[in-house]
């Protein structure tokens, strides 16, 4: 039998976790712009409400109410269907994560996690894979010889960097045991954070989450002063407000992704020993992974603005000559690690 009330919490914790992503996405570009700003010595958005906090909702106003123009020779279903594949990749990775541990409400146990998938670190990264998908088809759908070198250098990146990615993923779940994310979460409890026992897989999936995420130094496919504006060249008003949309969310999956596989996801380090209730751990484990991922975010942010962008030979190099093998590396340490113990 169907049980309503199940039904009824997921989807109001599916509403929330996509209602709250959009909005930090839509407030890290004003965060970003706010930070750059200040790095930079100058003021930032100070026009739209106190401190510039209505800045992002005029952003997207605009977006709405700008006209989008497809291109005659373009395949208008594949140029409607590329940003769409960008948002929706970004958005389903919200599924598999942990926000916090269970909650009691009305005699009912509430999990923080739309699904406990037990291969939900398979999942993300088949997710990884699958945002490829937006960039090569819209670039390829705009019938634009600049978006098209775009995308061949996009898809290039991204894929190559998903190799070094998987392969230091490969080496966290022969450490842990597990591909289930709230198990590895669970797992880090009591200050056992996996970035003291996989150092070296944390560099290379925190770089390689820079690559996917096409943020400086590794924003190639979106170097507008090589190709016009990238792959979305031909993009205007709402749909390329999808692929910039996109890239935020991309950010603060990454961030949040790290977060439980290295850094222990919502477990708070002491705080279980001063009697509190189960709620209200669960609420300050929430806040404390928040905190966590803010920190990440503004990681992505510091770089942009101190880091000068790669030359393509030099970020495809550093891909397969560097990242590739230090990963392999880090796996034989691993495997002859976990051997002996």
């Amino acid at each position: 039998m169907i049980d309503l009330f199940f039904i009824i919490e997921k989807l109001i914790l599916i509403s929330i976790v996509l209602g709250i992503t959009l909005l930090i996405a839509a407030y890290s570009t004003l965060a970003e712009r706010k930070l750059a700003a200040f790095f930079q010595d100058r003021i930032g958005p100070d026009r739209a409400g106190p401190f510039g906090i209505f800045q992002p909702l005029c952003d997207g106003v605009k977006f709405l109410f700008k006209e989008a123009i497809i291109p005659m020779r373009s395949d208008r279903f594949l140029f409607l269907l590329g940003p769409s594949l960008s948002m929706l990749a970004a958005c389903m990775a919200c599924a598999v994560i942990p926000w916090g541990n269970d909650l009691v409400l009305f005699g009912r146990t509430i999990a923080l996690q739309i699904t406990d998938l037990n291969v939900g670190v398979l999942y993300l990264f088949g997710l990884v894979s699958f945002g490829v998908y937006g960039v090569m088809i819209g670039g390829w759908a705009s019938n634009n010889k600049y978006s098209l070198l775009s995308t061949i250098r996009a898809s290039s990146q991204m894929i190559s960097y998903e190799i070094a990615m998987g392969l230091s993923l490969i080496a966290l779940v022969t450490t842990t045991g597990t591909l289930s994310v709230r198990e590895i979460v669970l797992a880090q409890s009591g200050f056992h954070w996996n970035i003291l026992i996989q150092p070296l897989g944390f560099i290379i999936f925190i770089i390689c989450a820079f690559a996917e995420t096409n943020r400086v130094p590794f924003d190639l496919p979106e170097c507008e002063t090589e190709l016009v504006g990238g792959y979305h060249t031909e993009y205007s008003g709402m749909q390329l407000g999808f692929y910039l949309f996109a890239e935020y969310i991309n950010m603060f999956i990454s961030s949040t992704v790290m977060v439980c596989l290295y850094f222990g996801g919502f477990q708070m380090p002491f705080i279980g020993s001063f009697g509190l209730s189960s709620n209200l751990l669960a609420l300050l484990g929430v806040a404390f992974f928040f905190v966590k991922i803010f920190a990440f975010m503004f990681l992505f942010i510091w770089i942009r603005w101190t880091l000068p962008r790669f030359r393509y030979d030099q970020l495809m190099r550093l891909g397969w000559t560097g990242l590739i093998p230090l990963a392999i590396i880090n796996l034989m340490i691993t495997a002859v690690v976990q051997l002996c113990n």
